[in-house]
């Protein structure tokens, strides 16, 4: 494949804006950050003219495929009513509604912009509902690029420092320290590090936020009886448990990551597949913290907050996944979990230690060491062979496979048979290429 435009266009977008890109996670792209000339269904074709199938998705919204039609209809008829009210609508107490019928925590909802605004907003709403100022988060997890949240999310191995009083870690320069202060880490799967942790400070928690499938670590699943005691530790001490669902959420089923755990939080956050596309995020947990937003005291507020053309996306996207008990999801799950077993299967043959984690639409494809132990949190997470994962990347990319450079595959309801059918025939090729001339 050729990327001469690309290259070009990325040229000429360093010299107005910093470094050519608008977030710093697409700095992560061969040769160049690719310019996408136009996207549908699960495909998307760059200005060079290259088509991709895309596992990709926008990161995770896509989860309807591009430009779905109910969404894009939606948008249609909405856009000739207004985009922006700075009021309310019947809309956005619609998509309320069915938040509040899917996920197991929600009984009200706050909608927002960003993924990162939502996390910031449910961290104040802890602080506010308790009184305490700390929060207990795990290495690796991503929760946004807030000052206050933003640590120990991709420390280097060297600088991770005794598991159980992990060094505070900021994310990037022109944080403080005092941005951090009232953080305490602990690394993710250890549950007698959380029962320690809750014997000795459990009084000063405010609340625990963790992403269920530590999807930035390359997708940990919680182990069941971490999970579970979890739970049971912040009702004993009337601590806040908040699930960030911004990838999980609406993506590995309509009740999320807390609905597949069956372990239910008290706020959770949402985004990407929440509007199949919509800049939209959302706030949800029980109403006898949420209505304390009510009271406005606890201050939450922006101008795009519940804005109409987000909020038809989002209504337009709810309804279709959740039609017939969820069918295309449930199609699309099961869609992903035939990918990532054949995946194994071709890696396999070729004697390449892949390792595959999550579950259907959204799993992680990396490579660790023969002899290595499973992987249950940041730590063992780290002996990942990144360079490896990268060929790889860069492989399906040049037979015409979209994944994200992380290894993380995402999948939606737009994939066909023929699709995963040339992804498994792209990925024997580029497996082969990573293997040598072994067949």
């Amino acid at each position: 494949m050729g990327y001469k435009k690309s290259i070009a266009a990325h040229e000429r977008a360093k010299k107005i804006i910093p470094g050519g890109i608008n977030s710093n996670v697409r700095a992560v792209s061969e040769p160049v950050p690719l310019h996408i000339e136009r996207a549908k269904g699960s495909r998307i074709w760059d200005v060079d003219g290259n088509e991709y199938i895309d596992y990709l998705l926008g990161h995770g919204p896509m989860i309807l495929g591009h430009t779905p039609a109910p969404v894009v209809q939606a948008l249609q008829r909405q856009v000739e009513r207004g985009i922006v009210y700075g009021l309310q609508s019947e809309l956005e107490v619609r998509a309320a509604e069915l938040v509040c019928t899917h996920v197991p925590c929600a009984e009200m909802v706050r909608f927002s912009t960003t993924g990162s605004e939502a996390v910031h907003a449910a961290l104040r709403l802890a602080r506010a509902c308790t009184g305490r100022k700390k929060v207990l988060r795990f290495e690796g997890h991503y929760h946004g690029w807030f000052d206050n949240i933003a640590w120990n999310q991709a420390s280097p191995a060297a600088q991770l420092g005794p598991r159980e009083d992990p060094p505070l870690r900021p994310a990037s320069e022109g944080q403080q320290p005092e941005d951090g202060a009232n953080l305490v880490v602990l690394p993710w799967n250890d549950t007698a590090l959380l029962e320690d942790l809750f014997a000795r400070r459990g009084e000063e928690l405010a609340a625990v936020i963790c992403d269920p499938f530590a999807s930035a670590a390359g997708l940990i699943p919680g182990q069941p009886n971490f999970l579970k005691t979890m739970r049971r530790l912040c009702s004993e001490h009337d601590v806040l448990l908040i699930f960030d669902e911004v990838i999980t959420g609406f993506r590995v089923g309509l009740g999320g990551a807390q609905g597949y755990f069956g372990v239910t939080p008290d706020l959770a956050t949402f985004a990407k597949a929440l509007g199949a596309g919509m800049p939209v995020s959302a706030v949800a947990g029980k109403a006898k913290y949420m209505e304390r937003f009510g009271t406005l005291k606890t201050v939450h507020a922006g101008t795009y907050n519940s804005n109409p053309l987000a909020m038809a996306g989002t209504v337009a996207a709810l309804e279709a996944m959740s039609a017939d008990d969820g069918a295309i999801l449930k199609k699309a799950n099961a869609k992903g979990d035939q990918l990532s077993i054949k995946l194994s299967e071709i890696a396999d043959d070729f004697e390449l230690p892949i390792t595959l984690r999550g579950v259907g639409t959204v799993f992680s494809a990396t490579f660790l060491p023969p002899d290595a132990d499973p992987v249950t949190d940041y730590r063992s997470a780290r002996r990942t062979n990144y360079e490896l994962g990268r060929k790889l990347w860069i492989a399906l990319q040049n037979r015409g496979v979209q994944i994200t450079s992380m290894g993380i595959w995402f999948v939606s309801t737009a994939h066909t048979d023929e699709d995963i059918k040339k992804t498994l025939k792209a990925a024997e090729a580029a497996l082969h290429e990573l293997r040598g001339s072994k067949r």
